[in-house]
């Protein structure tokens, strides 16, 4: 998944590097740039597989007693985030963002003494809030390709509801286990716009995030909740 994501967005940058060297070779339009912009975000949230996830994760252990997939937790995400310009080649933003899943999983070699599986509901949710600085390698040609990189603060809930296995005794008891926090971590990103008007632009990013949050909350069964992973999305810019 990760490796797709890569080649589309090199594709993507790729694409709109052509578009503007041609436009650029045809004609030169002058235009009164915006200092503003308004963008909302619709895109596609991966986690961190097994290989790279950190160290005492509680997604990583439950996978040693609990059948789901990391993958169940790939899931939609949507955000706002505010830009404004600082000379040709660079802007300042802020933004926001919501991704929420919920992944049902069951006991790998366990069950109700009637054959019946014992369940439970996995819940992560993630709201990121970030403030960065992009280049535009092009300037405001008529497609910008851009990089950028910034800090994000992350707040995030951790839940496990359901049924669960004591194994000092194998008793099968009810219980909700709930972990919240806020973290901090880097942000890199890269992508393309497209101006389809005067105010308007759409285009498409890929951004990886960073981070890690505490849990000390007794009964889940790892110490730390990696909230790193992929997001691509498409993109759409109101400039005033």
């Amino acid at each position: 998944m990760k490796r797709l994501q890569t080649w589309l967005w090199i594709l993507l940058c790729a694409a709109g590097l052509l578009v503007s060297v041609a436009a650029r070779a045809s004609a030169q339009v002058t235009r009164v740039e915006p200092r503003q912009s308004i963008g909302f975000n619709l895109g596609y949230f991966a986690v961190r597989g097994e290989d790279s996830r950190v160290e005492g994760d509680v997604l990583w252990e439950d996978l040693s007693s609990l059948a789901f997939e990391l993958d169940d937790f790939n899931f939609v995400t949507f955000g706002g985030e505010w830009l404004v310009d600082i000379g040709d080649y660079l802007e300042a933003g802020a933004g926001v963002g919501y991704y929420q899943r919920s992944v049902p999983s069951v006991y790998r070699s366990v069950t109700h003494s009637d054959g019946s599986e014992i369940e439970q509901d996995l819940k992560l949710r993630i709201v990121p809030v970030t403030a960065s600085v992009r280049f535009l390698p092009l300037g405001r040609s008529s497609v910008r390709p851009y990089v950028g990189a910034g800090i994000g603060w992350f707040n995030w809930r951790y839940s496990e509801t359901g049924e669960f296995v004591d194994f000092r005794d194998d008793s099968i008891f009810s219980e909700r286990y709930v972990a919240n926090g806020n973290s901090f971590g880097p942000v890199v990103f890269g992508g393309v716009r497209f101006p389809v008007s005067d105010v308007w632009l759409v285009g498409g990013e890929l951004k990886y995030q960073k981070a890690e949050g505490d849990i000390d909350v007794e009964g889940l069964l790892g110490e730390k909740i990696d909230l790193g992973g992929w997001t691509t999305s498409f993109t759409v810019h109101l400039r005033f």
